[in-house]
């Protein structure tokens, strides 16, 4: 891949002094395997199992359970998310381990004698939906793993039992969150000295969780479901009314799906279905942008920004009215991603002006009897797995917000998830971000809320090409998006990729974000346009690798602290 777009040195002159300067920093290349998490210890995890001859299945559990002890903000064993997979030989799947409502919840559970919405799907033992994380790494390494289930989880132990030394990231999160914490008596215990947060160079230990941890590799996930750890876990929620109960643990499954598919001018993209919007946005834009010449003045030029924000206002419009779990709620997905209906979106975006949210609404001519747009967190977590014969894994799992709920389960030593957050707690009513939440992600029980998770696979000619995803909360499809397009339309490498700064409309409120780095005459220039601008500190936080000529290359965002390690 070349290091520069191929537009010449028109497109050098659209992108910011920081993307050039970001630059100096190349690629990580590797031609056997490669790992790309957000958090150091765990990537490096993940290349020791692919060097010890695991694949890509294998690597990525190693990686899930050792950010559970490395990355505690996001990682989990007490949260959820998605697996995307897809083997060389092409075959793909998706695994929904997407927390679920457990069988105690109602519609207007967070709803006061007010009328009003409470804090109780954010704090406190009733935020947290059944944990899909252990069944999710237990499924994938019966279906596709090699190596044994507990060589997998022994890294993880071992970091979580024997520590490891604190950086300034972990720090940092640990200060951003320790009101929080300090409200729990186990998390002030465990992630607190002496009340205070650890600090960079201090070791980090966390017996509790490699005991937990210990069980499962011995046990597997009828551990967590149903053996001791459910027991406590149970014990632990009908003493501090919360909701889950062992019967919620027992009967918990994971999904496969059949991934969503499309194709964008030769290559295929193998995306995140339903319960994720994700997905559904990715092919949306995409689809939207194919017969567009958005691309000609280069990345982050006005006309490329214009184009993909429109497209991304269209596709937000469309969400707020037709998705939800499709085990609740028939989603129209062949309606959404006919090419005609695209074509039809397309034709209405003003090729020199911005089309006010307000004269732009769900676009089916089909009329459809729900309603949903949803709060999400960015405090997820993404990586990308690919081994030397091509089998290929992106990973985005989630406790919802930073550090979950902050409650940490009595001696078992992990967090939980405030997932039910992602629900809409009063349909109808908009929530903190303006946003309105309506049938189709109201409460119920067994039901999974909707995700902005968007793990995806891009292939050309029959070969794996790129692996990527994002945390982010609702940002993630825009931030994922913006790197697919800079490196297929684009031709940039995934470093480059990553570090170009990124933008984010959402159609409503009817605001265009930008990240720090797009020059003044591109954000004066978008002005005469009519977007209202407004600065943001991040568009998701991506992750990627491209594999072209034999050859792997990782990126991972140079203003962060992820890692990708590669051999």
């Amino acid at each position: 891949m070349k290091s520069r777009c191929s537009k010449g040195l028109i497109c050098l002159l659209v992108v910011s002094a920081f993307t050039i300067a970001a630059r100096a920093k190349e690629p990580v290349t590797a031609k056997h395997g490669m790992v790309v998490a957000q958090e150091p210890l765990a990537a490096d995890v993940g290349l020791e199992v692919l060097k010890a001859g695991g694949n890509a299945v294998d690597a990525a559990i190693a990686v899930g359970f050792a950010l559970a002890a490395t990355h505690p903000s996001a990682g989990n064993i007490g949260g959820g998310g998605f697996m995307l997979v897809r083997l060389a030989n092409g075959r793909t799947t998706f695994l929904d381990f997407r927390e679920a409502a457990p069988q105690k919840a109602s519609r207007n559970m967070y709803v006061g004698l007010n009328g009003e919405v409470t804090r109780e799907s954010i704090f406190g033992w009733r935020a947290s939906g059944v944990p899909g994380s252990v069944a999710g790494f237990e499924f994938a390494h019966q279906k596709f793993a090699s190596k044994p289930w507990g060589e997998l989880l022994a890294p993880a132990i071992k970091l979580a039992g024997d520590g490891f030394i604190v950086d300034d990231a972990f720090a940092a999160s640990l200060t951003e969150r320790d009101s929080n914490l300090k409200l729990d008596p186990e998390s002030r215990r465990i992630f607190l000295r002496d009340g205070k947060p650890y600090k960079a160079g201090d070791r980090f230990r966390q017996a509790e969780l490699a005991a937990t941890l210990a069980r499962i590799a011995k046990n597997g996930a009828n551990e967590f479901y149903r053996g001791e750890t459910a027991k406590r876990l149970s014990g632990a929620m009908a003493a501090h009314g919360g909701l889950i109960t062992v019967e919620d643990l027992n009967s918990y499954r994971v999904i496969e799906r059949t991934p969503l598919t499309g194709d964008y001018k030769g290559y295929q993209i193998i995306t995140a279905p339903p319960p994720s919007a994700g997905g559904v946005g990715i092919l949306q834009m995409m689809g939207m942008l194919a017969s567009t010449n958005y691309d000609a003045a280069g990345p982050d030029s006005p006309a490329a920004v214009h184009y993909e924000a429109e497209a991304m206002r269209r596709f937000y419009a469309d969400r707020s009215e037709y998705l939800g779990d499709p085990a609740f709620y028939n989603v129209p997905l062949k309606e959404l991603l006919d090419p005609a209906y695209l074509a039809w979106r397309r034709e209405t975006i003003d090729p020199s002006r911005a089309t006010p949210s307000e004269l732009i609404g769900p676009g089916l001519p089909k009329s459809f009897d729900a309603r949903v747009f949803w709060r999400e967190n960015e405090e997820t977590t993404h990586y990308n797995v690919v081994d030397g014969k091509g089998n290929a894994v992106a990973v985005t799992y989630t406790l919802n917000d930073s550090y979950g709920n902050g409650i940490t389960v009595p001696g078992l030593g992990f967090l939980l998830n405030n997932e039910m957050d992602d629900f809409a707690a009063k349909p109808g009513e908009p929530n903190m971000f303006g946003l309105i939440g309506g049938d189709a992600n109201a409460i119920e029980p067994g039901k999974r809320p909707l995700s902005s998770m968007t793990p995806t696979i891009i292939a050309k000619n029959g070969n794996l090409f790129m692996v990527v995803g994002a945390p982010g909360g609702s940002r993630i499809t825009t931030g994922v998006l913006e790197v697919i397009l800079d490196v297929l339309d684009f031709h940039m490498n995934p470093q480059d990729a990553v570090d170009l700064p990124r933008f984010h409309h959402q159609w409503k409120p009817d605001v265009l974000y930008l990240q720090s780095g797009f020059t003044p005459q591109t954000q004066e220039d978008l002005k005469k346009m009519g977007y209202q601008i407004k600065p943001t500190e991040g568009v998701a936080r991506v992750e990627a690798v491209v594999a072209s000529g034999g050859i792997l290359q990782g990126g991972t965002e140079s203003r962060l602290h992820g890692k990708a390690s590669g051999y």
